[in-house]
C-alpha cells in the first residue's frame, strides 16, 4: 500500500476577494500552494459542501512535481465570512475556480476532487474544458436529487444504517420527522445557539456513521472540519436546493469533457456516493477510466483508497514528464 506524502506546509498563502455582500463584508477565500512552484499545477477541491481543506490533504501529491493548490470554498474553512449562505451557490463556486486559477496566472491545470468535490470538478471543466488538462475523481457525487435523497432520505443509506437515521430523526419533533432536512435547517440558520450547535452535532454524526466501510481503517482528520455548524449549514442549503444544478445535469454535457483525461476512483461499498453515480458517469463517458476499489467505502482517507490515490497523481506525473521529453 502507498501511503500519503509527508506532511509539507505552504510556501504561499493569499485571501482573494469576491463579491461583497448585502449585509457589508465580502466573501473571501482562503487559498494555499505548496510543492513546487514550477511543478505540474493541480487543484485540491474539497468535499462537502460545507467542508475544508486539512493539512493531510496537501499529501496525496509528489511535492517534487506538483504545484499543489487548496482552497477553502465559500463560507468554508479559512474562508470568510464563516458559514454564510448569501451569494453561496455552485455558480458562484465554478466562477471562484476560475477566478483563483486566473489570480495564480496559471494557463492550465489538473483537478483533483473527491465527493462534492468530484461535482464541482466536473462541472468546472465543463464550463472551462480549455483549462483542465486532466481529472482524478474520487467517489463521484452527481448532485441529481435522487443523490441528494440517498443521503437523506428513509430510502437511502437509512435502509442500510437505521438505527442512526433514528438518532438523526430522534432530534427532531414527530410533525418535523417527515422533512428532516427543512427541520434540521430550520434549527441550523435559527437564532437559538444550543439548538444550532446540536442540529450540527446530528447531522455531523450521521455523515461520520456512513462515510467509511471499516471504522479502524481510517485515518483521521482527512475529511474532518473543525466547523460543524457552519458544514451543516452550507451542506443543507445546497441541498436543499438541488445543489443548484437542476437545470445543467451533468451528464447532459459529457461530451464537453471526453477529451479530458480522467481516471475515476471509487470504493464499492461507498454508502454516501454509491457506486451507481460512479458507474453512470463512467457508461456516459466510456473515454474515462473507472478504477473501483474492492473493500472499501466513502472515506478518502481508507488506506486502499490513498493507495489508489497516490497512485493515480504518480502516473499523472510521469504522463506530464513523457509529454515534456
Amino acid at each position: 500500500m502507498l501511503p500519503l506524502y509527508p506532511d509539507i506546509q505552504p510556501y504561499q498563502t493569499h485571501l482573494l476577494d469576491r463579491e461583497k455582500l448585502p449585509q457589508g463584508g465580502m466573501h473571501q477565500l482562503y487559498i494555499e500552494e505548496c510543492g513546487n512552484p514550477d511543478g505540474i499545477p493541480i487543484l485540491f477541491i474539497h468535499g462537502g459542501p460545507g467542508s475544508g481543506c486539512r493539512p493531510a490533504h496537501r499529501c496525496y501529491f509528489d511535492p517534487e512535481y506538483y504545484r499543489i493548490i487548496l482552497f477553502d470554498q465559500r463560507g468554508c474553512g479559512r474562508s470568510l465570512p464563516h458559514g454564510e449562505l448569501t451569494h453561496n451557490t455552485t455558480p458562484h463556486l465554478i466562477a471562484d475556480i476560475e477566478a483563483i486559477r486566473q489570480h495564480l496566472n496559471i494557463q492550465q491545470w489538473a483537478i483533483f476532487g473527491g465527493s462534492w468535490g468530484t461535482t464541482l470538478g466536473l462541472l468546472y471543466a465543463q464550463h472551462y474544458p480549455e483549462k483542465v488538462t486532466a481529472m482524478i475523481l474520487r467517489g463521484i457525487f452527481l448532485g441529481r436529487q435522487q443523490d441528494i435523497n440517498w443521503v437523506y432520505g428513509e430510502e437511502g443509506a437509512a435502509k442500510l444504517f437505521p438505527d442512526a437515521w433514528q438518532r438523526l430523526l430522534s432530534h427532531l419533533n414527530p410533525e418535523e420527522q417527515d422533512t428532516p432536512l427543512q427541520a434540521y435547517y430550520q434549527r441550523l440558520t435559527g437564532n437559538d445557539e444550543l439548538q444550532r450547535m446540536a442540529a450540527a452535532h446530528y447531522l455531523q454524526t450521521w455523515e461520520n456513521t456512513i462515510v467509511t466501510l471499516r471504522d479502524h481503517e481510517l485515518i483521521p482528520d482527512l475529511d474532518r472540519d473543525p466547523g460543524p455548524l457552519a458544514h451543516a449549514r452550507i451542506q443543507l442549503h445546497y441541498s436543499l436546493n438541488e445543489c443548484f444544478i437542476a437545470d445543467t445535469p451533468i451528464l447532459d454535457d459529457i461530451d464537453l469533457i471526453r477529451h479530458i483525461p480522467t481516471t475515476i476512483i471509487q470504493g464499492r461499498y461507498d454508502i454516501v456516493c454509491p457506486m451507481q453515480q460512479a458507474w453512470a458517469l463512467h457508461q456516459a463517458w466510456p473515454e474515462s477510466v473507472l478504477q473501483i476499489i474492492p473493500v472499501a467505502g466513502h472515506a478518502a482517507g481508507e488506506p486502499a483508497v490513498i493507495n489508489a490515490l497516490i497512485s493515480a497523481t504518480r502516473h499523472l506525473a510521469t504522463d506530464n514528464q513523457d509529454d515534456q521529453a
